[in-house]
């Protein structure tokens, strides 16, 4: 675990960097699959786990360990371990810590691959979820069951930025015997520590802000404590789902810039969602840096920053959120979120499509509603590009 004393800005660009033997100031990209052995003993003491070093890339790199170190130092956490994707972490939790017959109590408002995860593909395995509220604490609590192993908390949530209580409802799971699992994606390590709240491990799409540039798919584990290190890791060595050396170079390397790129996020955001707030052909803006989100309070208590994501809903529902998209010029429309460009997106007519409309209304995702990854070009560009796309909606 990283010294508290040290600030994240800080932490950001020399995390992960010390311990190169070959005195490099950036960690070189050891792109090799297998590592010499300086004998058949220490081949042996390798394997058996009694001396340290490193056998075969997907069990284990010093590029990915770079990066890991990077994160967990970050996070305030343990360890971390580097994923092929957001969603090779995430699956890599649910088959390490979950069995048949084990319930797990979700967001309702969470990444769409997630919920398909546990609805459709753990199912098959004897696991049952529970899709509730989870901005609703006591809505949470109430469906914990004798058999909820996982309390499984996006914060702010996907796509419509709902923000979960994480202390309090980390204290009821764990009353209840229940590890949470805390999605930080949206607002990055720089912004808010799970872990540090009382959730028990940490999530991240590298993909989003920690990478920030569009150009790496990856994900992370970090954990609080070594036995569930190890419990994870044996699971992540023998699926496979395993991030790459030049990947992990790309995302440390992007860390260096995260603490710079999230405060300009934060302020671009910031100036967009109020002028979103104050145009007539807008109903609601959620973001955490207005007084006008529901949960702004809970936000300042539980983030240093309000992040780059937003959520708004257009007056004119579906049909306006497809004309809004299809005008804007600055604006990239694409999926995905924490890069160094704007993003934006209507999830009526893609990423949600294929759930029913009643189906997406139950989860707050309204035809209207736009979700907006804010980027670090000039805010004044970005809010001229919406405003001249919003007058010909």
């Amino acid at each position: 675990m990283a010294d508290p004393r040290i600030h994240p800005q800080t932490l950001c660009v020399h995390a992960g960097t010390s311990g190169e033997e070959s005195g490099a100031l950036v960690p070189p990209i050891y792109q090799t699959s297998s590592f010499r052995f300086e004998s058949t003993a220490h081949g042996a003491a390798l394997f058996a786990g009694e001396q340290d070093g490193y056998i075969y890339t997907r069990m284990g790199n010093p590029t990915v360990a770079a990066m890991e170190n990077a994160v967990a130092a970050l996070e305030q956490g343990h360890k971390s371990l580097g994923c092929a994707s957001g969603m090779a972490a995430i699956n890599t939790v649910f088959s390490g810590l979950l069995s048949a017959s084990d319930h797990v109590v979700c967001s309702r408002v969470v990444y769409g691959p997630t919920a398909t995860l546990l609805s459709r593909i753990y199912k098959k395995y004897g696991v049952t979820t529970s899709f509730v509220n989870t901005a609703d604490s006591k809505e949470v609590i109430h469906a914990l069951t004798p058999k909820t192993r996982m309390v499984f908390l996006e914060s702010p949530g996907n796509p419509t930025i709902d923000l979960a209580d994480i202390k309090e409802i980390t204290q009821a799971a764990h009353a209840g015997g229940a590890v949470v699992v805390v999605d930080n994606t949206f607002l990055s390590p720089y912004f808010q520590k799970p872990l540090l709240l009382g959730a028990d491990i940490v999530v991240h799409s590298l993909t989003k802000f920690l990478n920030g540039h569009a150009d790496v798919i990856g994900g992370i584990i970090v954990v609080k404590d070594e036995d569930r290190y190890q419990v994870l890791r044996k699971v992540l060595n023998q699926t496979g789902g395993v991030i790459d050396p030049f990947n992990s170079f790309l995302v440390h390397r992007g860390i260096k810039t995260l603490s710079v790129r999230m405060e300009q996020h934060a302020r671009n955001a910031t100036a967009v969602a109020r002028f979103l707030e104050n145009h007539p052909g807008v109903t609601w803006v959620r973001y955490p840096g207005l007084k006008s989100h529901p949960q702004y309070d809970l936000g300042q208590t539980q983030h240093s920053g309000p992040g780059g994501v937003m959520a708004f809903e257009l007056k004119g529902g579906y049909r306006a959120g497809e004309a809004l998209l299809n005008r804007v010029t600055l604006c990239n429309l694409a999926v995905s979120l924490g890069g160094v460009e704007t993003l934006i997106q209507h999830p009526a007519s893609m990423t949600h499509a294929s759930l029913g409309r009643e189906e997406r209304k139950a989860a707050g995702v309204t035809d209207g509603l736009v979700r907006l990854s804010v980027g670090i070009e000039n805010c004044d560009d970005i809010i001229a590009d919406l405003l001249q796309a919003l007058e010909q909606v």
